[in-house]
């Protein structure tokens, strides 16, 4: 967390000064984020805001670097029963914090700051539980090719910032998280049953 030499930043304010923050960006948006509003809702001055965050870009960062976006799956029997817990959360509707990852999506094109949280709460996690993932398969025969696997975290982040940018509450009912899995995400991680298939003798 940044801030001015001075005196000690009080914790307890810096997190509601956070909490007011994500409530602004889920509720009205990455436009409406101003020291003015977060000031009026916590009660507070807008120069304990400036001691700690330089600008709004720098405390939404702060913000949703603490999410947790993606939540590895606990070990499964197969490949699919990995990729189907690890995509369960997409069956729910955005949550707040999600909400508020939603309406940065847009801005972080062209703010560092935003892109750097988004890489904190998104990008980053994923890609590690991709690898979990694929560390797995290997442990049970099931070796994923290395390009298979970029290229599965590839579809699998595309995915999410869908999820976040569509129209609607962003949920997928359960038959269509399994229709993805089975229909995209599986056929890019191992070889179809076309791919490997000889081909015909010459006649």
């Amino acid at each position: 967390m940044t801030g001015t030499p001075g005196r000690p930043l009080s914790s307890e304010l810096s997190e509601q000064l956070i909490s007011v923050a994500v409530d602004i960006l889920a509720e009205e948006g990455w436009g409406r984020l101003n020291s003015d509003r977060i000031a009026a809702r916590a009660r507070a001055g807008k120069a304990g805001i400036y001691r700690r965050w330089p600008t709004m870009a720098a405390l939404a960062r702060s913000a949703v670097s603490r999410f947790t976006l993606v939540t590895p799956p606990p070990a499964g029997d197969s490949l699919r029963e990995d990729l189907v817990g690890l995509v369960s959360r997409w069956t729910g509707p955005l949550d707040r914090e999600e909400r508020a990852v939603a309406s940065i999506v847009g801005a972080a094109r062209h703010e560092e700051e935003l892109r750097a949280g988004l890489d904190d709460a998104l990008v980053r996690p994923l890609a590690s539980a991709v690898a979990d993932i694929g560390a797995r398969a290997a442990q049970r025969g099931e070796s994923i090719d290395v390009n298979r696997l970029a290229l599965l975290g590839s579809v699998l982040e595309a995915f999410w910032w869908q999820r976040y940018t569509a129209a609607g509450d962003g949920a997928m009912t359960s038959d269509q998280v399994e229709r993805v899995v089975d229909d995209v995400l599986l056929p890019i991680a191992t070889p179809t049953a076309h791919a490997i298939q000889p081909e015909p003798a010459p006649v």
